[in-house]
């Protein structure tokens, strides 16, 4: 088969427990924070880099946050993606999966002809494991989520992926779209003439915004989430503590009976 085009979606999170939720829009307020590339995503990076130096071709970056997060697609290139794209725009602000899908999507969408695109199966700052399966559906390509290995043979997809009591192998033509989970391998070391690159003038990144890519601003941002969020708050990690005293005996039978009561025993 021909070369890869090869699409790897990855995302700037949040490296602290401490976040800040924004009072008025409920979403997650990133600036000044310090942030990492999403966990998984560096598994798909590696998954992506694989593949083409199996097989040749491209691995093309792209990401959707504020001006910062180019920092993540250096760090793509700094393992060995060939470019990289950041979106980013003031319509974008807020987005919701659906509208972040849709953003990523349109962009796929401009940069044209594409075999794969691999995404990690979830952000640890969100946890929804929505993303991917959102931009497969937008691109109307098959999809294959929690995949384990990946091959490619006579321009298909073969798979392995995770149930809940069982692996599966999957196999799907080409164009696709795939999630990996942590399983799928070990990230390589960042290589440093690469990233030393990655930050020089001529370094292939490239910053879209919403004409750039076409998209409507109507599906963009807050305007294009239906996800409101009501209400955001800490939870309370109080516990009820109750010491038992008396003889053995006693202290043991008082604390089979607490047990009962909640169902343990």
């Amino acid at each position: 088969m021909a070369q890869l085009d090869i699409k790897v979606l990855i995302k700037q999170v949040p490296n602290t427990a401490e976040v800040k939720i924004d009072p008025h829009t409920g979403t997650l307020m990133r600036e000044g924070m310090e942030s990492i590339i999403n966990p998984d995503d560096l598994h798909a990076i590696e998954a992506a880099l694989r593949l083409r130096d199996a097989h040749g071709g491209k691995v093309t970056a792209i990401s959707m946050g504020p001006p910062q997060a180019v920092d993540v697609l250096r760090e793509a290139l700094g393992m060995g993606a060939d470019e990289c794209f950041l979106l980013t725009d003031r319509a974008f602000a807020g987005a919701d999966t659906l509208a972040t899908s849709y953003t990523l999507g349109k962009c796929i969408q401009r940069l044209g002809r594409f075999d794969l695109v691999i995404a990690g199966h979830q952000a640890i700052d969100g946890d929804t494991a929505q993303i991917g399966p959102q931009v497969a559906e937008f691109l109307d390509v098959p999809q294959v989520i929690r995949a384990i290995t990946l091959e490619i043979k006579d321009n298909e997809l073969l798979a392995e992926r995770t149930a809940e009591e069982c692996t599966e192998v999957v196999k799907c033509p080409l164009p696709a779209l795939v999630t990996v989970t942590k399983e799928a391998n070990d990230p390589r070391y960042l290589f440093i003439p690469l990233l030393m690159a990655a930050f020089e003038a001529e370094a292939p990144v490239k910053v879209w915004g919403s004409k750039d890519i076409g998209a409507d601003e109507a599906s963009t941002g807050l305007k294009g989430s239906p996800t409101k969020v009501q209400r955001t708050f800490t939870p309370s990690h109080k516990k009820k503590i109750e010491k038992l005293t008396g003889a053995p005996a006693d202290m043991a039978r008082t604390l089979v009976d607490r047990l009962r009561e909640r169902r343990v025993l």
